[in-house]
């Protein structure tokens, strides 16, 4: 691993340790029938764990130069695929798999909201998300109500389904060693919203958090007509602040906003 030149534009940082390897193909529950995408497969370590125990893998990799590396691997159920997942259009993505997806990845740390985001609005095939993150982006996900992590990214993780930090992952276990610790993060997809419209709804969240420190009605003013919101909405409600707000109080806000369609 010391003779690999890495490539900070890409966020890259290795994990070598054989029992976190087995621990993250555990803790995403990986079994003989599961078809695995994995999105950054850098030297390969952990897609040779989750070779040897899924049907299938799927592995993305950016950065060329990793090619030789990779294929001489030599896993017969791994199709590595070398481009940009974030500019990949996810009906070519899921075209690789014959039925339900679990992500497996050691994400870097620039691009992880937006990988997140992408697979949880785009994907049709999801069952659950085991992913390397930034500790305290994991804490984000998981925040509970009015704490000040609590935000955009938790709404919208939790519409999707349920978070959970599986283990803390100190920064020396990587190569090169980041500046900060990890956390292995599992969402298990849950289709419990199917009445709602995505991507409204993430649109409605994003007002909502606009400006952190407005009350909701400041910050939907800009969405709405303002009698709009007071013959919807009760001043008590108006007067608070998003991060008040449970996923199941936005959702009911939502509704009374945009199930009613008159102006």
């Amino acid at each position: 691993m010391s003779e690999f030149v890495f490539k900070k534009k890409f966020g890259q940082n290795f994990i070598s340790d054989k029992n976190l390897l087995e621990a993250i193909a555990d803790d995403a529950q990986i079994m003989p029938e599961d078809e695995v995408l994995e999105i950054g497969a850098g030297a390969g370590s952990l897609t040779k764990v989750l070779s040897a125990r899924a049907k299938k893998v799927v592995a993305y990799e950016i950065d060329k130069t990793l090619e030789q590396t990779l294929n001489s691997l030599n896993l017969a159920n791994v199709e590595f695929v070398f481009q940009d997942f974030l500019g990949t259009d996810m009906r070519e993505v899921e075209s690789k798999f014959g039925g339900k997806i679990k992500v497996v990845a050691n994400l870097p740390y620039y691009i992880t909201t937006p990988i997140i985001f992408k697979l949880l609005e785009q994907s049709t095939r999801l069952v659950s998300l085991t992913i390397m993150v930034q500790k305290e982006v994991a804490e984000r996900i998981c925040s509970k109500v009015g704490g000040k992590d609590y935000g955009i990214l938790t709404v919208m993780t939790n519409f999707h389904g349920t978070p959970t930090i599986k283990r803390i992952v100190s920064r020396k276990m990587f190569y090169p060693e980041p500046n900060v610790d990890s956390a292995v993060l599992n969402i298990l997809i849950e289709h419990r919203h199917e009445d709602v419209d995505k991507a409204e709804f993430f649109k409605f969240v994003k007002a909502c958090f606009a400006m952190r420190r407005k009350t909701l009605q400041n910050n939907l003013s800009k969405v709405y007509f303002k009698d709009k919101l007071k013959s919807a909405l009760t001043e008590e409600v108006l007067s608070r602040r998003a991060e008040s707000f449970s996923l199941d109080e936005l959702l009911e806000i939502y509704k009374a906003l945009n199930f009613n369609k008159n102006p």
